[in-house]
């Protein structure tokens, strides 16, 4: 029987009528722009691009298509680690001999081809009390990727700059009154990785004028920061809005057994019923897949979803590992449908799609083709961001090291079909001693559901 994800290629290339220079030069031209949704249509179109150069053997544009994936999808802190593990491989290096240019180098040893970059930094200094990273050729927007990330444990602001260039020095520690620690130093062969490091909040500006970086930072009061947190979470959008929500497994499929045999089919009803609970209150139309420990047929939710004219559709689960990985495999993830070849997504899809495979059969071509529906797709990515982001930060406000697992992609069953936004969310390990003893804890769960029901707010307010 031909595999699954072996249609899923065919259908792609089918569904589109630009040529592969056409959708190339497009997606070039959204990574230009610098704006997060024409980077999403970007990585979409370079992973549409990527299947077509699998089927038709062509090296060259899978080259192309994966310096593509690899770049958007860092930007959009998407995993794509098995993408830039297929780029820097001696099977893809040797298959495929890029002509020299000046970002392009071989080794004299083996030939292999290595990305770098084509701009050096030449100085870092303090100008009017500002951070100016000076280039030797002018910087476009694209080549600088600005995030920040918040390190509970040790209650640590990080700010970080990712910057497609490399250093003619060794890596520098800069100091400024008032902030812990400035570094930069180059992160890989291709890109400059500065981290502005404080205790406290900070304001961080920037902006690239012709060869230079200029960074702000300013200081924040405690009463400003008290101020900024209050209106994270979105106050008002369009609540005329109609959510299914799926508590995966049920009945005679218990879904994993974990620490102290908790299960997780008790596990997900409960946060399945919190959000629930939430986004009724909030003003949503909210139906459940089940509402009781009943056994669904994986083809019936999204069938459900479908039926009542869903605007969006979330599955929950919680994720499990084998006994000798169980105190290492921790963390809160988010996936959305695609054939993903990552090790990680197919694991915990194989989990999840094992109590009703027979489903396969019944859906055939138009499922396919559902699925291959790239506002679809795209929509569901930035549910799944949403989400994620949701999540880890209503359950950071009240627990340490909750971990972020992020935001993958999955060939899940339970989402072919949907024909409207679809994620399915893992809530954390439930065979990790410590996030099996939260998942139980009905003050956790509430965190976990309001996260998820702000994410939802978060997205249909920008979208």
């Amino acid at each position: 029987m031909i595999r699954w994800w072996t249609l899923v290629f065919i259908f792609s290339i089918s569904l589109h009528a630009l040529s592969d220079s056409e959708v190339l030069k497009r997606a070039d031209g959204f990574m230009q722009t610098g704006t997060k949704s024409d980077q999403f249509r970007a990585y979409n179109d370079y992973k549409n691009l990527y299947l077509r150069a699998i089927m038709s053997n062509d090296d060259k544009l899978r080259f192309h298509s994966l310096q593509g994936i690899v770049s958007s999808g860092r930007k959009l802190h998407i995993d794509v680690s098995q993408y830039s593990k297929e780029l820097s491989s001696d099977d893809f290096t040797h298959s495929y001999q890029q002509p020299i240019s000046k970002s392009i180098s071989k080794t004299k040893d083996n030939e292999n081809i290595k990305v770098t970059s084509s701009n050096k930094l030449e100085s870092v200094l303090w100008k009017d009390e500002r951070l100016v990273l000076k280039f030797d050729n002018e910087l476009a927007l694209k080549q600088i990727n600005y995030f920040t990330l918040y390190d509970s444990k040790n209650q640590k602001y990080k700010y970080v700059f990712d910057i497609h260039a490399s250093m003619l020095s060794k890596s520098k520690n800069l100091r400024k009154d008032g902030i812990t620690r400035i570094k930069v130093a180059q992160y890989d062969s291709s890109t400059i990785r500065l981290v502005i490091e404080n205790n406290e909040k900070l304001d961080v500006k920037f902006k690239n004028e012709n060869n230079e970086l200029i960074i702000n930072i300013e200081f924040i009061s405690q009463s400003s920061t008290d101020e900024a947190e209050k209106i994270v979470t979105p106050t008002r959008v369009d609540r005329n809005k109609i959510i299914v929500i799926d508590a995966g497994h049920g009945g005679k499929d218990p879904g994993a057994v974990g620490y102290k045999r908790y299960r997780e089919k008790v596990i997900v009803l409960q946060i399945a019923q919190e959000l629930s609970d939430i986004l009724r209150v909030r003003g949503y139309q909210v139906y459940m897949t089940r509402n009781s420990d009943t056994y669904t047929k994986l083809s019936y939710r999204t069938e459900y979803a479908n039926e009542k004219n869903a605007d969006i559709f979330v599955s929950i689960h919680a994720n499990a590992a084998p006994e000798k990985n169980a105190d290492k495999a921790q963390g809160i993830e988010c996936y959305f449908l695609s054939p993903s070849r990552s090790d990680r997504a197919t694991s915990v899809a194989e989990k999840e799609n094992s109590a009703d495979m027979s489903d396969m059969n019944k859906y055939g071509k138009e499922s396919f083709l559902n699925f291959l529906n790239h506002h679809k797709i795209l929509a569901s990515n930035k549910l799944a961001i949403d989400l994620q982001r949701g999540m880890l930060s209503s359950a950071n406000k009240l627990y340490s090291n909750v971990h972020d697992g992020g935001v993958r992609e999955g060939p899940f069953w339970v989402l072919v079909g949907a024909q409207m936004p679809a994620v399915l969310v893992e809530v954390g390990f439930i065979t990790h001693k410590t996030e099996a003893i939260r998942l139980v804890d009905s003050e956790y769960q509430n965190k976990l559901a309001l996260g998820m029901a702000d994410g939802i707010e978060r997205y249909f307010k920008n979208n």
